[in-house]
């Protein structure tokens, strides 16, 4: 996932798993020339949300092992990475170890929604639950919004 590259790269250049963001902005838009400062800093975001990164006391904090990542040579990231996916896409995507195709996944998922008059993100979660993939993180901000939706 070159989300995970680039988020880790600054990390495990560095040998550490906390950095001030500016240094993170500075190791991913001057040292390696992969973004723009506002790019990088939009990326910080993206990584947050995702869970790959947290902020604590004006730093940055990796939330996975930076050495678990291997940087291919000439890898250079998508500007798409910049881009929130949104609670489905990333259950979808946690859903690639299933033994079907997306457009499989994505109809059992229709389905689901349909027969159980739940949202799309509930019943992709319940789908994942199914299958024995883990998507708790995801689900807690399901069921978030869930909740928030029926204030």
């Amino acid at each position: 996932m070159s989300l995970k590259v680039a988020v880790g790269a600054p990390f495990r250049t560095t040998g550490r798993s906390r950095l001030e963001e500016s240094e993170f902005v500075v190791a991913l838009s001057l040292d390696r020339d992969w973004f723009s400062p506002d790019q990088a800093k939009r990326l910080v975001d993206v990584a947050v949300v995702e869970g790959l990164l947290r902020r604590d006391e004006g730093e940055l904090v990796v939330e996975f092992p930076p050495e678990s990542i291997t940087i291919p040579d000439g890898f250079s990231p998508d500007e798409s990475i910049l881009r929130e996916r949104t609670t489905f896409e990333r259950i979808l995507d946690s859903l690639g170890t299933v033994d079907e195709s997306k457009q499989d996944s994505v109809a059992a998922i229709n389905g689901l929604q349909a027969s159980l008059g739940i949202s799309t993100d509930a019943a992709a979660v319940l789908y994942a639950h199914r299958n024995g993939i883990d998507v708790s993180d995801v689900a807690q901000q399901v069921r978030t919004e869930l909740s928030e939706s029926a204030e």
